[in-house]
């Protein structure tokens, strides 16, 4: 099947990625400006398409700890769908890449695509053209003939092209046959009313009702405590790519997550989340003072960190609590 010509650049947002300015999610003076690259990329698109993604934001109140890692969030697909009309399901890569990004811009939709961030100029201080690692990103606007891509990444819109273009969308004469399509979704924005305003907040606070009575029913920071006593001397035997992964996985993992709720309540409560606030501030500082002690590879006692964690997560969820009613 063969790559369509084009018609020139085809954008959904409409924005330049070289005065593209980011949501205050992914700001100077965030403890996290990147969280996970699913929840990042959501974060920029719905920006860059005029919706508020704070208001999605309120799922992450079940953050759990799950054995060896934290929760790995996401916006739920069906808070998305509730507060903003926006439907994402998995769709079959049968065509070449560049097809199916024009025609779903062109029809005011994108796709969610899994590949490798080897190609992706915006990594260029980690894996571009060092690391083959797996990614997700959400093409915003494509240019075929000009070989030219615009597309949402970690913190904010970017642009590739040239030789990157052309292997990050796998149209490399040398691509082996039996090379597996990548994971595809479909983002539409037309399942159903947008809500806006007081709408929109009264919306978000319902999920976050929802979401609470989901919540962890122990403490997680106390289960994750136990379990890292267990790993510690081991996990600081090994080298600081476990070290990475591995904080990755918990202490980043989690902390991103907080701050992310915190800017939350802040956006649906105002002043009366102050409570609420400054508990998952207080986990905040305490996962980013765990990762330090980590990253110094020497034996220490982590017990009144886990204890304080613990005691802010406990607060904090009282403190949303009373204030969704």
């Amino acid at each position: 099947m063969t790559v369509s010509a084009g018609r020139g650049l085809q954008s959904l947002s409409g924005k330049d990625p070289r005065s593209y300015v980011p949501h205050a999610l992914h700001g100077d003076g965030r403890s996290y400006p990147e969280t996970n690259c699913f929840t990042d990329l959501t974060i920029e698109l719905l920006h860059a398409c005029g919706y508020e993604p704070l208001a999605a934001c309120g799922h992450l109140v079940r953050m759990d700890f799950e054995g060896d890692q934290w929760t790995f969030f996401k916006p739920p697909l069906e808070d998305l769908e509730t507060l903003f009309g926006i439907d994402i399901h998995e769709m079959m890569p049968y065509r070449p890449l560049p097809d199916q990004i024009a025609e779903q811009i062109d029809r005011g939709r994108t796709i969610i695509v899994e590949l490798d961030a080897f190609y992706l100029p915006d990594t260029a201080s980690t894996s571009y053209r060092t690391e083959h690692v797996k990614t997700a990103i959400a093409p915003d606007a494509i240019d075929h003939a000009a070989e030219v891509l615009h597309y949402f990444h970690n913190a904010g819109l970017y642009e590739l092209s040239g030789e990157d273009y052309r292997a990050v969308l796998r149209l490399s004469a040398d691509l082996p046959d039996e090379a597996l399509r990548p994971y595809t979704e479909l983002v539409r924005f037309d399942a159903g009313p947008r809500l806006e305003g007081e709408d929109l907040r009264r919306a978000s606070l319902a999920l976050l009702r929802h979401h609470l009575e989901r919540r962890p029913s122990a403490n997680p920071f106390d289960l994750f405590g136990a379990q890292l006593s267990l790993d510690l001397e081991s996990l600081l035997a090994e080298g600081l790519e476990t070290y990475h992964a591995y904080a990755f996985a918990t202490v980043r993992m989690v902390g991103a997550a907080f701050e992310l709720a915190a800017s939350y309540a802040e956006w649906l409560f105002g002043e009366e989340a102050a409570a609420a606030t400054g508990a998952m501030q207080e986990i905040v500082d305490g996962c980013k003072a765990l990762s330090f002690r980590l990253a110094r590879r020497r034996q220490f006692d982590p017990s009144g960190t886990i204890e304080g964690l613990a005691g802010a997560w406990s607060a904090a969820m009282a403190a949303l609590e009373a204030n969704a009613g």
